[in-house]
This record gives C-alpha cells, sequence and structure tokens, in this order.
C-alpha cells in the first residue's frame, strides 16, 4: 500500500532569481497539475512548507519561493542540478475551462501572483480562448516585482496593469494599490464578469468590496485562501476553518462559498 506522506525526489531543473528573497525553482515532475494546486516540500531534518504552483511545463513544476524561515532558507542553499523532496500536488487548483470564453479579471498582489500565474499564462498563449483577459497585479515596490519577463510577454497578448504600493520621485509605471483600479475598470457585463482575486487576506477583503460595488454577482468571484498547510491530506486538521478543510476542499473557492470562513 502507498504511503501518502513519502515524498519523491525531484530534481532542480533552473533557479529563476527575481529578488534576494523570492526565487522560482523548475522542478522535474511527471503528471496532471493545475494552476493554484500547491506541493509540500521538504528538506530533511528541517521540515517541509507549502509552495503553490507558479508555472507548468513538459516534465516540470515551477515553485516561486519566498525566503521566509528554516525550511526555505535551506531550500534557497540548493541550485541546479539538486534535488529537493516532494510530495503532491493538492488541493483542487483552477479549472482552465470554467474560464474559457469569459471576460476574465484576474487581482493579484505580491506572491499571490503565483497560484494564478498558470492561467495568465494559458491565455496570453491562447487569447482567443477567452472573451478578454485583465491582469492587475500589485508589489510593494519597483524592487519587489516577480515574473519582470513574464510581463513582457503578457503585454503583447493581454490588459496589464503592474502597480506598486509606493516608489520614488521618477518612477514611471502605475503607483497605487490594486483596488484603486477597478472603480474605472471598463466591463462589457457584469453580470457574466468573472473576476480572481489572490494574495494577502486584507487585500482579498478590500478588493472583493470594490469588485461587488461593480454589481459583480458573488459567484463569479474565485480566490484561493492562503492558509498555513501542514499534511495536504485532511488528516491533521491544521487548515481546518468550520467544517471545511481548506487543503481538501481548497485552496479554490467561490466567494460565496468562502465568505463564511472566518478563523
Amino acid at each position: 500500500m502507498e504511503n501518502p506522506y513519502i515524498p519523491f525526489s525531484s530534481q532542480i531543473q533552473d533557479v529563476i532569481r527575481h529578488t534576494d528573497i523570492e526565487y522560482t525553482f523548475r522542478m522535474s515532475y511527471k503528471g496532471d497539475v493545475k494552476p493554484g494546486q500547491f506541493f509540500e516540500v521538504s528538506i530533511p531534518k528541517y521540515g517541509e512548507a507549502p509552495i503553490s504552483v507558479s508555472g507548468i511545463g513538459p516534465d516540470t513544476v515551477d515553485l516561486t519561493i519566498r525566503r521566509v524561515g528554516t525550511v526555505t532558507n535551506q531550500i534557497f542553499e540548493h541550485y541546479e542540478g539538486h534535488s529537493l523532496l516532494m510530495r503532491g500536488p493538492y488541493g483542487n487548483g483552477f479549472d482552465i475551462d470554467l474560464f474559457r470564453g469569459k471576460e476574465l479579471v484576474i487581482v493579484a498582489g505580491g506572491t499571490g501572483l503565483s497560484p494564478v500565474k498558470g492561467i495568465v499564462d494559458y491565455f496570453s498563449e491562447h487569447p482567443e480562448e477567452c472573451e478578454s483577459l485583465t491582469l492587475i497585479a500589485g508589489f510593494k515596490s519597483p524592487k519587489d516585482v516577480l515574473f519582470r519577463q513574464d510581463f513582457e510577454k503578457w503585454r503583447s497578448s493581454l490588459k496589464v496593469i503592474q502597480t506598486v504600493d509606493t516608489a520614488s520621485e521618477g518612477y514611471e509605471g502605475p503607483v497605487g494599490l490594486v483596488t484603486g483600479f477597478i472603480p474605472d475598470l471598463p466591463i462589457q457585463d457584469v453580470s457574466q464578469c468573472v473576476f480572481i482575486t489572490v494574495g494577502p487576506p486584507v487585500m482579498i477583503k478590500f478588493t472583493i468590496l470594490e469588485i461587488l460595488k461593480r454589481g459583480v454577482p458573488e459567484e463569479n468571484i474565485w480566490i484561493s485562501h492562503e492558509r498555513k498547510m501542514c499534511c495536504g491530506l485532511g488528516k491533521c486538521g491544521h487548515c481546518k476553518i468550520n467544517d471545511t478543510y481548506i487543503c481538501l476542499d481548497g485552496p479554490v473557492f467561490h466567494y460565496s462559498e468562502s465568505k463564511d470562513l472566518i478563523d
């Protein structure tokens, strides 16, 4: 009988350095995976950490990792050709089919762009498969921007608003919170437009308030619930809110389903 807690070894194919504390590790992986799912990445003696899938390639997955603790500190000591232990993928993820033919708006904050990057990648390569896609992505400052090369590619086929919270004098790009771009955002049909928002809980809260002010139905709003996952299998109860296990039932939810999930 297969033990789901036993990880497999995955070789690092590439390391993409975004900032001093945020790298993308391209890992070897053969199997089905969706944007918004996550893997548990482990280092013997140090523990494991849940990492969202930020890219899906032929026999690879991208994991964008922020250096914030013991496990991630150790991961950052590994480079191309080294291996990490992984198990997963876990969670429900985003189903691309649900967004085909839709007017889609994605609002992401910081590393919250990682779980939805696979959706943006897909529709930037297949723009004819959705009515339209607008990406609003916010970062703390210009030096904190992730996926710079991808933004250049996305701009050729999508409407992209890349903003920063603060910037020094002379910065030429948009400055301001992501919520400030929603009130005047052109929407063809608010009853059919679909929003996805991912990021820090406070950002999601105020983003949804702005989306609802536009008259978008609750069932047309999707979120990815950021929460510390442990086992990924619904056994430890660490991610349980009320009767919902975020690692099993989520982390992707309709807002209408998740609005009552309060710690």
